[in-house]
């Protein structure tokens, strides 16, 4: 299986589990930048050049070898479940993406057959019922992951713990994990223990979010998307992200996590 999903700077400085739609692309410009003191210009996902990533076959023995060692800064990002799905409905489903187009294209008719989603269009401004749509999309999301029907789950509300675990299955081990919703102390936890060519002042980094403006507005609060039933399927399919991660499936409301990520409970848990 090797190390999936994961980035490391040139310098052997970090080395970056991508957990999606959890900063990703901010974190990805911020290891760029602290290589060469500027921004890959363009979607940092796109990158060849500039960062090492697993999907490029030259990459891979430096990032295993990376993976292993301790002197590279090994790290990952995660984020409220609730919101994490919230944000790849918009993103993902509701939304249209930088080429123009919906994403995975014959997903979105498939969804509407199947499931009854409807997330309107740019020319009518987006007019659907945010909340009715979300619920089915979240049904499906479980399909796709609890019996992998009627597709795989896409890495986008997969679990995060799957993302996580693949790391630590082939003898990577976390020295940092981090909450998206406290981003700047814990990205500067990270870049305070990596050895990094060039300083990186966060307080002048900007967030990079390559999906923003392509899609409708929420325009409920979080609450107001997860029902009872809704509330049951995370609970069914996100149960490890809230317990892991320390965050509070009582309150889908309450985005901030209830306490600190034990790095052993998450090696010992995710290893299996």
């Amino acid at each position: 299986m090797g190390f999936p999903g994961t980035w490391l700077t040139e310098s052997g400085s970090m080395v970056y589990r991508v957990v999606p739609k959890c900063a990703c692309s901010t974190i990805g410009q911020i290891m760029h930048y602290s290589d060469y003191g500027r921004f890959y210009d363009g979607d940092i996902h796109d990158a060849t050049t500039g960062l090492h990533k697993w999907a490029q076959e030259r990459s891979q023995p430096l990032i295993e070898a990376a993976a292993r060692s301790e002197t590279a800064v090994r790290f990952t990002c995660v984020r409220n479940p609730y919101s994490r799905i919230l944000s790849s409905f918009f993103d993902k489903i509701a939304g249209v993406q930088r080429n123009g187009r919906r994403y995975r294209d014959n997903l979105l008719p498939q969804l509407a057959q199947r499931y009854g989603v409807d997330v309107g269009s740019p020319e009518d401004g987006f007019q659907f019922d945010q909340i009715a749509s979300f619920r089915r999309f979240l049904l499906f999301a479980r399909d796709t992951i609890r019996f992998r029907k009627p597709m795989e789950p896409d890495i986008h509300w997969s679990a995060m713990s799957g993302h996580i675990s693949t790391f630590i299955h082939n003898g990577g081990r976390y020295s940092h994990i981090f909450f998206t919703e406290t981003f700047d102390a814990g990205m500067q936890s990270v870049l305070d223990a990596a050895r990094v060519p060039v300083p990186v002042d966060l307080a002048d980094i900007p967030r990079f979010n390559e999906s923003e403006g392509h899609g409708p507005k929420r325009q409920h609060p979080v609450s107001a998307y997860f029902d009872d039933l809704s509330r049951h399927l995370m609970w069914e399919t996100y149960k490890l992200d809230f317990q892991l991660f320390r965050y509070d499936f009582d309150n889908p409301d309450n985005r901030m996590p209830k306490g600190d990520i034990d790095l052993d409970e998450v090696h010992a848990r995710l290893s299996t």
